[in-house]
């Protein structure tokens, strides 16, 4: 008997890794020491030593069951964006630079092309939000993952400068509340899609006017980043008083989040045009509203506060950057917490 026997393909594993090298080269930077393969990413810091105070900030994800949608389409190219989103994008709501990535591979069975594709995609995330994929593990685990599934996870690191971090002390009265537009359901909120919809391939492959696309495509679309136009609106020369990076527990968990004591976000629902995809899930679902604002973005990923007189600054900062912003609201005085209006 051998460790191939017991499921465990240790060939497969280097195939996987060589197929994989040529994603993870294009995402590196210069301060990624040594090559591809080691026991762990070394990463130099001597960029940041003009920073007054460096500061790490860090994030880790997964995709959660979004997962279920990929093995049913055998779509795998895109769900790596989706780790590295839920990662870097909270990073940069902090005010961080991501610097560094890395990812967790757990499968029933190591298919390496499955495998790379996979790859490809964190590696595709890396690109957008400027980081490099510096190490991971895929971890074949026979009689604990089916065969044709897998989990993926992620862990990311950045860094600011002590007095740019963006954690809502600043916050005022008056202050303009600037969302940016999400690509769809994100990667929150899956387990009550899969209830919702039926979990099929002819389901998912159903193509809907309304979307414009099959729902399976629409479900799919990858998590945005928001790296790139939140580092914008600072090279604009705008203070970001306040963020939040809308996610699992939609507006209702998160927005609070950006706020301090003695101030409310107020939101208009009207202000922008709520994605098909929320339509098409809250009709089928006969989900209330506030359920749906307080389990989905609603087509807001995140969500910036700017003194007014920045707004138009910001607003343009975001496009040039190739995202899509909405004024939808203001910080009151009031009690922490947020109204949907």
């Amino acid at each position: 008997m051998d460790y191939k026997s017991s499921g465990v393909d240790i060939e497969a594993g280097y195939q996987s890794v060589e197929l994989m090298k040529e994603h993870v080269r294009k995402t590196m930077r210069p301060e990624v020491l040594g090559g591809i393969g080691g026991f762990s990413g070394a990463f130099s810091m001597e960029k940041f030593k003009g920073m007054e105070k460096p500061t790490l900030v860090s994030g880790t994800d997964g995709v959660g069951t979004k997962l279920k949608l990929a093995f049913l389409m055998d779509k795998h190219d895109t769900v790596g964006i989706d780790c590295v989103a839920m990662c870097v994008n909270d990073i940069a709501c902090a005010g961080g630079e991501p610097l560094f990535f890395l990812d967790y591979i757990a499968c029933g069975k190591n298919f390496p092309e499955k495998i790379a594709a996979i790859v490809k995609g964190v590696a595709d995330g890396c690109l957008q939000a400027g980081a490099a994929l510096i190490g991971g593990e895929t971890a074949e685990m026979p009689g604990f993952y089916p065969e044709d599934e897998y989990d993926l996870a992620g862990f990311a690191v950045g860094v600011v400068d002590e007095k740019d971090l963006i954690t809502g002390r600043d916050l005022k009265a008056g202050d303009v509340l600037i969302g940016m537009a999400s690509s769809g359901v994100h990667s929150n909120g899956f387990s009550l899609v899969r209830k919702v919809f039926e979990m099929t391939a002819e389901s998912l492959n159903t193509r809907y006017d309304e979307l414009g696309t099959t729902l399976g495509e629409a479900l799919l679309a990858p998590t945005k980043i928001y790296v790139k136009a939140l580092k914008a609106v600072k090279e604009a020369g705008v203070t970001v008083r306040a963020c939040s990076h809308i996610t699992g527990g939609g507006f209702y968990e998160n927005v609070p989040r950006m706020l301090r004591e003695g101030t409310r976000a107020v939101i208009r629902k009207d202000s922008y045009e709520v994605p098909a995809i929320f339509r098409l899930l809250a009709e089928r679902g006969n989900i209330e509203e506030k359920i749906m604002y307080n389990t989905y973005n609603m087509g807001i990923g995140m969500i910036v506060a700017v003194d007014p007189a920045d707004a138009d600054k910001t607003m343009g900062a975001i496009r040039a950057a190739g995202e899509t912003p909405y004024v939808i609201g203001s910080i009151e005085e009031g009690e922490k917490g947020v109204t949907l209006c």
